[in-house]
């Protein structure tokens, strides 16, 4: 009987990862979707993550790194439970996202890349979410939020500090 590996990740991100260098004609093609993957279960991409997938894969930790280097959505460093990311690109610009990323800031009381010390959130300035018909955007984790006022913004991050965000439900 063969040694069951050992893994950081949760059996079922580790089952997942199994299964997904099996259905790529390259198992190196899995690497993006199991960083992506990595990052939900453990919350960012460690160095362990590192090793791990990199071993998974058959290829080197530098490639990992490599490929982990040029996505901006894979984080090497922790973030707060609720990721808020605020869209600055042109059509938001245009309707007050930058208006919007400061009202997060003074909000949360943190700025771009930066966590609040109870580690609830984190908050950062990205280019675009696709959703440009429906500036200002911000999403919460997984969760968009559309045609923002400043009320709208308060309570989205009342709601999320209170456990009625729409992740908590």
């Amino acid at each position: 009987m063969a040694a069951e590996k050992t893994t950081i990740f949760s059996p079922e991100t580790a089952a997942r990862f199994d299964k997904l260098v099996t259905i790529y004609p390259v198992k190196r093609s899995a690497l993006v979707p199991m960083l992506l993957y990595a990052q939900d279960d453990i919350g960012y991409i460690s160095d362990a993550v590192v090793a791990e997938i990199a071993e998974r894969i058959g290829i080197t930790e530098l490639d990992v790194r490599n490929v982990l280097s040029y996505y901006s959505m894979l984080r090497t460093k922790p973030v707060g439970k609720y990721h808020v990311q605020v869209c600055t690109n042109i059509s938001c610009m245009l309707r007050d996202g930058y208006a919007t990323l400061d009202q997060c800031k003074k909000k949360l009381g943190i700025g771009h890349k930066e966590t609040t010390a109870d580690g609830l959130f984190s908050l950062e300035e990205v280019e675009c979410l696709g959703v440009c018909c429906w500036a200002p955007v911000v999403q919460v984790n997984y969760d968009f939020y559309d045609q923002l006022t400043p009320e709208k913004l308060d309570k989205v991050l009342d709601d999320y500090r209170e456990g009625r965000g729409k992740e908590t439900k």
